[in-house]
């Protein structure tokens, strides 16, 4: 079948462009956390500087007690929901400490307390609205209509969704495939990089399976629908990363681990240092105010810095590296991994298809640039990706292209024109011969046989070499992976869905040895959860739609982000900005740091709560000893996490992750 039907009169300068992932921004403020944490924290910066002013008391006063309600008032009915289902959370306890802070006058330190959750709270949710968006907007890669023919020929646009197994499409040249179903008739080639990773669009004829979603090029198919669109692979995507997010079990920050039992100690411990002493005849005013003083020098508020200002500090010093670490938790989890996967295309390789390769046949009598030059004049007009290759090549080598004529493209074969008066030929070498010959065969098998992707080139029915194509690794992937290994103890493996061939020849140029080839995106996931539930702590890195459900799944996911797609951005726990794979030991070492430092800040905030407490029950803790204390602790772990924001942090742990 040619590819000379008439497309229907609509505008297909959308579907024509590349294949990310269309964006679907849920909007700031529509977010009713990031609104009460805005209103929070305008409150509290319009009440500092007037009581810091010495403005009258009702002015600041006021302010700070909406900056309690707008920021409070949310954690605290969450606290006291799990109230009652006999759980006590510290987002009550530290709404109970900022009350009790404000009852003994201690407004501001309550109302920044309030401002700290509520901050947090919303950017949790924004997070988690982001990728949620994201997953949704990933069904927008398939279609929303299809062109259904009927027995007798006659065509009909219907919605995707009313497609049944059985039903035959047609998919137009530069349209989005509708369906997951095998070509019936057609010649074409399809870029299912969104599927399977692979950097080249795929050769379709009768008998081969598309993807809905995946993107046509030249020619025209005739496809057999072969699944629902409930069950296509770009749906069942976005349900294994629904699914993973949710089910992906939360790693906590240690005061979060012990929040259960530390909040219940701490309510019956002010209990207690109330009513204790009440019962023995101490006034009511001394009790009240020696228990309020227990319960603002037992808050966990230096515990909680001396956790968050290292983790903090590193993801600031990490994105100022071209590191974008979603959380705190995020960065204390990097520290933990101790098995990597990556992805092939746009991971370990640069992602761009290039002539690695020129192979003249020596009884022809053209050197290589005489035959790059060739096929280049052929390939120009041309707008697939090998194509482009062999183009660049020839710039590269600065080549003067001679004008081609009569260019004809038979997608899957290759293309002809007319370069100086010889007809040239260039594309697949089993297409363009009709009778194989053993030199140019043997060329073709070496080049493929070495992992590349091998064009012939003919002139005037001749062949007369071989052009060897590959997505070029990474100039620093083989440090990137000898690096991963002494981190974590165990060399990298690789999750790649191209070619078996082009994996383990890439690989071993990497220096990796476990190489899984061919995988969709679920056996992707599967894959990653095979080893955790192993006991292993992975860490994915990819860049496509396909690495998305293995990204979720696992322990971390951190994505490449120059080509990345925005499902892979979205869904990764961490994106590498600047493209750099080496980023990764170094900021995996930096979270190691970042965990060194959260134990000595907990040891020292132990220290001080301990002996404030103490003091507060066997003696008499003045109020304002007993804040100076307790805001001192806090300034002491907080000093100490923020080490780590120095550039000279980032260059030992780039130290420690290039061993």
């Amino acid at each position: 079948m040619t590819s000379t039907l008439t497309p229907p009169s609509v505008d297909r300068a959308a579907s024509a462009r590349a294949g990310s992932v269309p964006r679907r921004r849920t909007r700031l403020l529509a977010l009713p956390e990031v609104r009460w944490a805005v209103a929070a924290t305008a409150l509290f910066l319009l009440a500092l500087p007037l009581q810091l002013a010495g403005a009258p008391a009702w002015t600041w006063g006021t302010l700070y007690a909406l900056s309690y309600a707008t920021g409070g008032w949310e954690p605290g009915w969450e606290g006291l929901k799990a109230l009652k289902d006999r759980t006590l959370d510290v987002d009550l306890l530290m709404v109970v400490a900022a009350l009790g802070a404000a009852s003994i006058g201690q407004v501001m330190d309550g109302a920044l307390l309030i401002v700290i959750f509520a901050t947090s709270g919303a950017l949790e949710a924004l997070a988690t609205a982001r990728t949620a968006d994201s997953v949704r907007g990933l069904l927008d890669l398939a279609p929303a209509t299809a062109a259904r023919l009927a027995p007798d020929g006659t065509e009909q646009a219907v919605a995707v969704g009313e497609l049944v197994v059985g039903d035959t499409i047609l998919v137009r040249p530069g349209e989005r495939v509708g369906a997951d179903g095998r070509v019936l008739d057609g010649a074409s080639e399809v870029d299912q990089a969104s599927i399977t990773g692979e950097p080249l669009p795929a050769a379709k004829q009768p008998g081969d399976e598309v993807f809905a979603g995946t993107l046509n090029g030249t020619g025209a198919l005739r496809v057999r629908v072969e699944r629902d669109a409930s069950d296509s692979v770009i749906a069942r995507i976005v349900r294994m990363v629904e699914e993973a997010s949710e089910t992906k079990a939360p790693t906590q920050l240690f005061i979060e681990k012990v929040e259960q039992r530390y909040s219940l100690g701490m309510v019956a411990a002010t209990l207690a240092v109330f009513g204790v002493p009440l019962a023995f005849g101490e006034e009511f005013s001394e009790a009240l105010l020696r228990a309020m003083t227990f319960m603002i020098v037992a808050s966990p508020c230096a515990v909680v810095l001396a956790t968050m200002p290292p983790l903090l500090s590193a993801i600031a010093n990490a994105g100022r590296h071209g590191v974008l670490v979603k959380s705190a938790v995020v960065m204390e989890r990097l520290g933990e991994v101790d098995t990597v996967a990556l992805d092939k295309t746009g991971t370990l390789t640069e992602g761009t298809s290039r002539v690695v390769d020129v192979r003249p046949l020596a009884a022809r009598g053209l050197d290589e640039d005489e035959v790059l030059t060739l096929a280049a004049a052929a390939e120009h007009p041309s707008e697939h990706p090998l194509a482009r290759a062999v183009v660049d090549a020839a710039r590269e080598r600065r080549l003067d292209l001679p004008a081609a004529h009569d260019f004809t493209s038979a997608p899957g074969v290759g293309v002809r024109a007319v370069v100086q008066g010889r007809t040239v030929e260039v594309g697949a070498p089993a297409r363009l011969l009709a009778d194989p010959d053993s030199a140019v065969v043997q060329l073709a098998e070496e080049c493929e046989e070495s992992g590349r992707t091998a064009v012939l080139v003919v002139v005037d029915g001749t062949p007369v070499g071989v052009l060897g194509i590959a997505d070029r690794l990474r100039p620093d992937a083989a440090t990137t992976v000898a690096a991963l290994t002494t981190l974590t103890g165990s060399a990298p493996l690789l999750l790649t869905g191209d070619n078996p061939r082009a994996a383990a020849h890439l690989a071993a140029e990497a220096g990796i040895e476990d190489v899984r080839a061919g995988l969709l995106p679920q056996d992707k996931m599967g894959a990653v959860q095979e080893l955790q539930g192993a006991g292993r702590k992975v860490l994915v890195v990819g860049d496509g739609v396909n690495d998305a459900p293995a990204l979720a799944a696992a322990h971390i996911g951190v994505a490449m982000g120059r080509a990345g797609s925005d499902l892979a951005l979205e869904t990764a726990d961490a994106v590498i900005v600047r493209d750099e794979l080496a980023a990764v030991p170094t900021t995996v070492a930096l979270s190691r740091r970042a965990r060194k430092l959260v134990t000595q800040n907990l040891v020292i905030a132990g220290v001080f709560i301990a002996g404030l407490v103490t003091w507060d029950l066997l003696g008499t803790l003045p109020l304002p000893l007993g804040v100076a204390g307790h805001e001192g602790s806090t300034v002491l772990v907080g000093l100490n996490g923020l080490r780590l924001l120095r550039d000279s942090a980032w260059q030992r742990a780039a130290a420690e992750g290039t061993g």
